[in-house]
């Protein structure tokens, strides 16, 4: 089974097989996350989002990563622009790119906190949806040895820590119970 491993930084500094960008269903890269992956990737990446878009509500869409150190950018579609993230749309946009990554056959990703931003989605929420379906991703069949989670600011980081450990001492407990 694969890891997940929690960081605070910079998901664009990651040199991983795949970084995920929390994008919207026109793949336009705006703000946040997706700003700094097309103002540090270069406008080759826009170009190819171009080619691919638009795509449904909860998709995910693959591109090179241009000047980033990541091989690939995945394009997690959360949300409609000018529009807010639901925990139904997080959850289909996470699980697409998890088996985007599969099909390509990735061994380690990047995850920031999809929808929290311009999304408007609870850190905290996003926390329990993001990493149950990263779970039960790694759980299945799947090329991903490594799940990175980077977090941007220690709050954000602290959120994910305190549900990642909650499921440990929460699965340690079950195993205990049988």
């Amino acid at each position: 089974m694969g890891r997940i491993l929690l960081s605070e930084g910079d998901i664009t500094a990651l040199a991983v097989d795949a970084i995920v960008n929390a994008a919207n269903t026109d793949l336009r890269l705006g703000t946040g996350v997706a700003g700094a992956i097309r103002e540090l990737g270069g406008p080759g990446i826009q170009a190819e989002c171009d080619a691919i878009g638009p795509i449904a509500l909860g998709a995910a869409a693959l591109t090179g990563a241009g000047a980033l150190p990541a091989r690939h950018v995945i394009h997690a579609a959360a949300m409609r622009p000018g529009e807010k993230v639901s925990a139904e749309s997080l959850r289909a946009a996470t699980r697409a790119s998890l088996e985007l990554a599969r099909e390509n056959g990735l061994h380690s990703i990047a995850f920031p906190a999809l929808g929290t931003g311009v999304g408007g989605f609870s850190v905290a929420a996003c926390a329990e949806v993001m990493l149950e379906e990263v779970r039960a991703h790694l759980a299945g069949a799947t090329s991903l040895e490594t799940v990175h989670f980077v977090l941007f600011g220690e709050p954000a980081y602290r959120v994910f820590e305190q549900v990642e450990d909650a499921e440990r001492v929460r699965a340690t407990l079950a195993r205990f119970t049988r």
